[in-house]
């Protein structure tokens, strides 16, 4: 569908012909061809029998938007992958760098769940900011792209803004309440036995 279908005029001339179009049932395909390839040497002797199945043609057709989707889901949990394993990095230096004000917060009375708040809200904020950079420059892509196809869709903002934020905030909290659990979890005694 990367153009428009224009108008076409049929008819039927019994000295031309090239191909034959026939719809037949999946239950026996060699019986049927069989049938056809002699039908076909009836009428015409003298031309080779050639066939193809309409589905594989289209399938051919749009082999390239297959493979460009496969290696863009490929690139794109590359790219997760990576960015959960900086994030998870960032996320124990924080809560290294962050120890003592656990251990401190954890003597007051803070619950894992504060101290899960704590060191998520800040990641929480970039997640957010990196999203609101993405959307704009994902649907300008996506726009473009689809400008190939003579039919296409509209997308919604939603697409482009609810979908990937759910999706990332859930990842990244994910990511770093490994750690903060971790540090929530971490006696207070042993982090502040020298201060």
């Amino acid at each position: 569908m990367h153009r428009a279908i224009e108008p076409a005029a049929l008819f039927v001339r019994p000295d031309w012909y090239d191909y034959v179009l026939v719809r037949i049932t999946p239950d026996n395909v060699q019986a049927s061809l069989d049938f056809l390839q002699a039908k076909w040497q009836a009428f015409s002797p003298e031309r080779l029998f050639e066939y193809s199945f309409l589905d594989e043609n289209f399938e051919i057709l749009y082999n390239s938007e297959k493979n460009l989707g496969r290696l863009f889901s490929y690139f794109t949990g590359l790219a997760i992958f990576i960015a959960c394993l900086g994030l998870l990095g960032l996320a124990s230096f924080s809560a290294g760098q962050r120890t003592k004000e656990i251990g401190i917060r954890k003597v007051l009375g803070a619950s894992v769940a504060n101290v899960l708040a704590l060191l998520s809200k800040e990641f929480l904020k970039l997640v957010l900011v990196a999203n609101l950079i993405a959307w704009p420059l994902a649907r300008y892509a996506m726009n473009r792209w689809l400008q190939n196809f003579a039919y296409r869709v509209d997308t919604s903002w939603w697409v482009f803004a609810l979908v990937p934020l759910c999706g990332t905030l859930v990842i990244a909290l994910v990511t770093v309440s490994t750690q903060a659990i971790r540090a929530a979890l971490a006696n207070p005694v042993d982090v502040l036995r020298y201060e």
